[in-house]
């Protein structure tokens, strides 16, 4: 807890040819000896990902990935390991080296990156072994990007590449608040925490825990209670709060203890908005109020927790729709997977995704509406089946008017 979260941090992608200096450039950046280094083509086989500061950068997630140029059956799938990185990071450092120069698969791979709306870093490594050959002109000619020239193995070059990383940074995220804009200071804020057999251990799960320094950051007051404890919580405050957040699983039970004159919203639908496109969201309920027996449902979680007797992704949600719908056909998926196709599927059920950072919950969004799928995640779904998604979106006024106005056009939203 007195580190940054891995969702919240940077996230950096090495891309390159085999042997073009991947590995041990993240060596030189960091100082450290984090990722193996051979002279054997394809010593990197899955991506590589660690959790660290990387000064004047901030902090970090480098990705290291396998050659972009790898070949034979398993060759293309580490590649296709390397390709699914792209969703997840923020920046990418793309290696090239002299001898092996510049051609398609730089092209092809700086195209997707381009695509994908990821800001690139082009470094030229070895350039203490070319003799001669310098890239610079075609790098800026192809790209219209200047390369940062490094020897990782003489370490030449590597405070400029700190400084250029930390120069093109996004920082577009540096505004996006959880809770913060919805209160003013002194504001109270109650946070209803349920404490089940899913919560982990001594610990509040990391929504919660995200929230409650949101509301400290912006100088509001938290209360922090079990929904068994709700009631006399409220009743025991002199003033009344300024909204109740809660946890979907608990929705329904603390809409109905909490006065309509105190506003109401669940942790995910404050990370809806948070990690992902609420006005997407908000439409995806659409497909889910028109959900027929038969339908494919793609239900993707961003982590890969122990599962439950009592599960939410796996046995809760499903069995709230097969009650409401009938038999529908359920993937799902966690972690790292999720389908490169999602055509197939009539709808996509996503949790919160508060383990992963918003490029990828945002690249995951991006997919499927590419695909035209639906997407709604696990929080307004509950509130929605529950009777109670207008009163959660009320406290965002510009997505609450959506929803409003949606019922008004006689949308099948029940």
């Amino acid at each position: 807890m007195q580190e940054t979260p891995q969702a919240n941090r940077l996230h950096i992608g090495v891309f390159g040819r085999r042997n073009v200096g991947k590995s041990s450039l993240i060596n030189a950046l960091t100082n450290q000896e984090l990722a193996l280094v051979s002279e054997i083509a394809g010593t990197t086989t899955d991506p590589v990902y660690k959790a660290m500061e990387l000064l004047p950068v901030g902090p970090v997630v480098l990705v290291d990935t396998a050659g972009i140029d790898d070949s034979g059956n398993l060759g293309q799938l580490r590649v296709k390991k390397t390709i699914e990185v792209i969703r997840k990071i923020d920046l990418a450092i793309l290696v090239i080296e002299p001898a092996s120069g510049l051609g398609r698969f730089e092209q092809e791979l700086f195209a997707r990156l381009q695509q994908n709306k990821t800001r690139v870093v082009v470094v030229v490594n070895k350039v203490d072994l070319s003799v001669g050959k310098d890239l610079s002109g075609e790098i800026e000619t192809e790209f219209r990007i200047k390369p940062v020239l490094v020897s990782a193995l003489e370490k030449s070059g590597i405070e400029e590449l700190r400084e250029e990383l930390a120069r093109i940074a996004p920082r577009d995220d540096q505004n996006v608040t959880i809770i913060g804009d919805l209160i003013s200071p002194g504001d109270l804020v109650v946070l209803v925490t349920p404490i089940d057999s899913a919560a982990p251990k001594g610990r509040l799960i990391l929504p919660q825990v995200q929230t409650l320094r949101d509301v400290i950051d912006h100088d509001g007051i938290a209360v922090v209670c079990k929904e068994t404890e709700l009631t006399a919580t409220l009743n025991g405050l002199k003033d009344k709060p300024r909204i109740v957040v809660t946890d979907s699983q608990a929705f329904h039970q603390v809409a109905g203890e909490v006065p309509l004159a105190i506003l109401l919203t669940g942790f995910s639908i404050l990370f809806a908005r948070y990690k992902g496109d609420l006005r997407m969201l908000i439409e995806g309920v659409g497909r889910l109020a028109s959900l027929q027996a038969g339908d494919k449902v793609l239900i993707a979680e961003a982590c890969t927790h122990r599962r439950q007797a009592d599960d939410i992704g796996t046995v809760k949600l499903p069995a709230w729709l097969k009650k409401r719908v009938g038999r529908l056909d359920f993937t799902h998926v966690a972690g790292r997977e999720y389908p490169a196709d999602l055509a197939s599927y009539d709808l996509v059920l996503h949790c919160g995704g508060c383990m992963v950072n918003r490029k990828e919950m945002l690249s995951r969004l991006k997919e499927a509406k590419e695909g035209g799928v639906p997407v709604v995640n696990y929080g307004m779904a509950i509130a929605y089946l529950h009777g109670i998604l207008e009163r959660a979106l009320q406290p965002f006024p510009e997505y609450y008017q959506q929803w409003i106005t949606a019922r008004k056009r006689g949308e099948k939203i029940g």
